[in-house]
């Protein structure tokens, strides 16, 4: 390695002392007047020069445009989502100003490399000051990124904004390396609240039971299933490392921080059906990938998306089993005084289910005899 950096170091030593050689041939070309020699600079060299600008600037617009021409198989179709086809009207917009002002401005300066080099018994005219021109180059610019800048804010605060009213709420954890997904169940849409010193292997994001809400949550770590055309509230958190969710279809990326939750709402306006159509290909499906590299198996944090309409996804949640369902023996966590709404949730086995069941006829009973006497 010691040598390596050695053999660069002699390397731009000789580049140096070659630049300084190559600048002190220009002043010694400079005469008395501060006039270039003309036999140095209107050679043929020169005029080679000046013609290899404008053959640049041929081949690099062409070479440009098939690039991008080129690249266009590998774009992503028409985002999925309202909020993404805004965003992709303001990119391409600012792509088509940037382009033409680089456009504009490299043509200019090539030509004028091309048109105004060195000849015999020509001189320079040099302008010290133009209020015009400057007021020009100066406020159409500014006009120009204000316009830009305003657009751009008025959609980040948009899309940036707190979920509609009726939004389906929706919770994404990210761990090293997968994501979890948690749901509000089917008889509220609230989710429960959460506590990281609650997880545990069944319950990896920390479900706490003490709340009622989170009695009917449930979890899912294969897939994502959302409806159509519904405003999706998304809910992210991150259980260990920096994490990303990325939704390319439907234009979401947001980071998953731990310790400090984020969020993202969207409106999926396209199946999953309906993009298989319109792509022609019967093996499209969306996607969730991690954007942040957050360890080894970083390339491992996929998580597959479905979106269907609406009586497709109530009956994929109803299939769906609650959290407390699935392991009884977090009914432990529950307050007493929430173990009887809590008894639908769990099997009818269960202890807690029970003794909830025998408190309700206990107090029927006695309801009862209040009724007869």
């Amino acid at each position: 390695m010691i040598y390596i950096v050695g053999l660069l170091a002699v390397i731009f030593l000789a580049l140096a002392a070659l630049v300084v050689s190559r600048m002190a041939a220009v002043v010694r070309g400079v005469n008395s007047n501060g006039v270039d020699d003309d036999a140095t600079y209107t050679g043929i060299s020169n005029k080679i020069n000046g013609a290899m600008f404008m053959v640049f600037l041929v081949l690099g617009t062409t070479a440009a445009v098939w690039s991008f021409i080129d690249a266009t198989q590998y774009f992503l179709p028409e985002a999925s989502s309202p909020h993404g086809r805004r965003t992709d009207t303001l990119f391409w917009v600012s792509m088509s100003i940037v382009t033409a002002a680089f456009m504009l401005t490299n043509t200019v300066l090539f030509y004028f490399a091309f048109k105004y080099q060195a000849k015999k018994n020509y001189k320079a005219a040099y302008y010290p000051e133009n209020h015009k021109l400057e007021l020009i180059w100066t406020v159409v610019p500014a006009v120009i990124m204000a316009v830009m800048v305003f657009t751009g804010w008025r959609a980040w605060r948009d899309i940036m904004s707190e979920a509609p009213q009726g939004a389906q709420e929706i919770e994404i954890v990210g761990k090293q390396f997968n994501w979890i997904v948690r749901y509000p169940g089917v008889d509220d849409n609230k989710l429960g609240n959460f506590n990281y010193k609650l997880i545990d292997n069944n319950n990896e994001v920390g479900i706490d039971f003490s709340d009622e809400k989170a009695f009917d949550d449930f979890t899912s770590t294969t897939e994502m299933h959302i409806p159509v055309g519904r405003p999706i509230s998304l809910k992210i958190r991150a259980r260990d490392v920096l994490h990303s969710v990325f939704i390319p279809h439907m234009r979401v990326k947001m980071d998953a921080v731990p310790g400090m939750p984020t969020r993202f709402w969207f409106v999926a306006d396209k199946t999953t059906e309906q993009m298989k159509n319109e792509l022609n290909n019967q093996d499209f499906t969306y996607e969730i990938a991690c954007t942040e590299v957050c360890g080894r198996g970083h390339f491992s944090m996929r998580l597959r998306l479905i979106v269907e309409d609406e009586d497709s996804w109530k009956k994929w949640c109803a299939e769906q089993k609650p959290l407390l369902t699935s392991y009884p023996e977090y009914a432990t966590r529950i307050p007493a005084n929430l173990k009887v709404k809590a008894a639908k949730y769990l099997p009818a086995d269960s202890a807690v289910s029970s003794d909830s069941t025998t408190a309700t006829t206990e107090q029927g009973g006695s309801a009862a005899s209040v009724s007869l006497r």
